[in-house]
């Protein structure tokens, strides 16, 4: 029901993004959209680029006095680095200088895979568009379904729980106190672990290693109906999944107890129901889907993010020019990023939730909308 495409280089003129099917007269604040873009570039462990670039959305078309209008969304987030890097990335033909030729691909990432599927001499044709720099116009397309959801109470909050091996004490942790991850420098609610967290980092960037973590993400007040089991490509875990997975790094997701639940017998696992003004139940292992269907319990996921694959002390590679040993090619890279990344996650997960719900209720205008899925509270209350 709602798409949207992105465009954009790590250092070109800017990143693009463009959304289409969001109903008119939703209400749109820039700043939360900027502030959410800001929250993107903190974290401890960041990098030099988070110094150059402070990202500001500027909406070129779809909103007008401050709503949605129905036709397509445009977003524009400026590269400040733009003006260092026009000779090397400009649009007119303009002849390289040899060194500026990359040809050492970084294991890890996209560059020799990229360089063989498309057939490039130089790689930073590929690492260009791969790099995680992409996510800062995914951060404010997200950010705009975020607005969406909160017309319908739904809100969406995240936690590291992990970096390196070091993890939090507690696997239960309450929203008022996710609600104040910002508050940490590297978004971790438990004080003791976040110092041993910090101590990690800090003794990686030393050895010019990286360090990668866990993240965890919360979304309330989900309704019952949300996804469908009839078909593989409707499962709201499914589509879930493959949105944290699109995520530069992720290497690993869990929906509730996720991996914990094959450790377990069947009767510590499935959640038991009652009934207490609604539909409840005891426990929130399924993170609240099953079947492929939101069951009316928050939703519960974890995603796990491998270490940044460039690094200040390069790993072996080859010269795809030479075929000769080299060290790989070395670029401004942060140690540990998974702060940045489960902001990030929230405005992934807030677009499929606003998808679904667009799916689910359908309307050209946000009080169509509402008026549908008022009536379906109202069934499922009844039922």
């Amino acid at each position: 029901m709602i798409r949207y495409l992105t465009a954009g280089e790590s250092h070109g003129k800017g990143l693009i993004g463009i959304i289409e099917g969001f109903p008119a007269n939703l209400k749109i604040d820039i700043n939360s959209i900027n502030n959410e873009l800001k929250r993107r570039q903190m974290g401890y462990g960041r990098g030099g680029r988070m110094k150059i670039e402070k990202d500001e959305v500027e909406i070129l078309s779809g909103i007008r006095n401050g709503k949605t209008i129905g036709s397509p969304i445009a977003l524009f987030i400026k590269n400040r680095d733009w003006e260092n890097w026009k000779d090397i990335m400009g649009i007119e033909k303009n002849k390289l200088d040899e060194d500026r030729i990359v040809t050492r691909p970084r294991p890890g990432h996209a560059d020799l895979a990229g360089a063989i599927k498309y057939n490039h001499l130089d790689i930073r044709n590929v690492l260009e568009r791969a790099s995680a720099r992409e996510t800062a116009i995914r951060v404010a397309i997200g950010n705009i379904a975020k607005q969406f959801l909160k017309e319908f109470n739904i809100e969406i909050y995240s936690h590291v729980i992990q970096i390196g091996k070091i993890k939090i004490e507690s696997d239960n942790v309450s929203i008022d106190k996710i609600k104040s991850a910002d508050k940490s420098p590297l978004r971790v609610v438990d004080s003791q672990s976040e110092k041993k967290m910090i101590n990690e980092i800090d003794k990686a960037k030393k050895i010019g290693d990286t360090l990668g973590g866990l993240f965890e993400l919360i979304a309330t007040n989900i309704p019952i109906g949300l996804g469908s089991h009839v078909n593989w490509d409707r499962k709201l875990d499914g589509k879930i999944a493959q949105g944290m997975m699109s995520l530069q790094g992720i290497k690993g997701v869990e929906i509730g107890i996720g991996f914990r639940a094959a450790e377990l017998l069947g009767s510590q696992v499935h959640d038991e129901i009652y009934y207490d003004d609604g539909y409840k139940r005891y426990s929130n292992n399924a993170g609240g889907i099953e079947g492929g269907i939101s069951n009316g319990s928050p939703i519960i996921v974890r995603a796990a993010m491998k270490p940044i694959p460039t690094l200040k002390k390069p790993l072996k590679s080859i010269d795809m020019k030479t075929k000769e040993k080299f060290e790989a090619q070395k670029e401004r890279a942060d140690v540990c990023a998974v702060p940045s990344a489960s902001i990030v996650a929230e405005n992934i997960l807030a677009w499929i939730l606003a998808d679904e719900i667009m799916i689910k209720f359908g309307g050209d205008s946000i009080e169509e909308l509402k008026d549908n899925y008022n009536r379906y509270i109202d069934y499922v209350n009844s039922r």
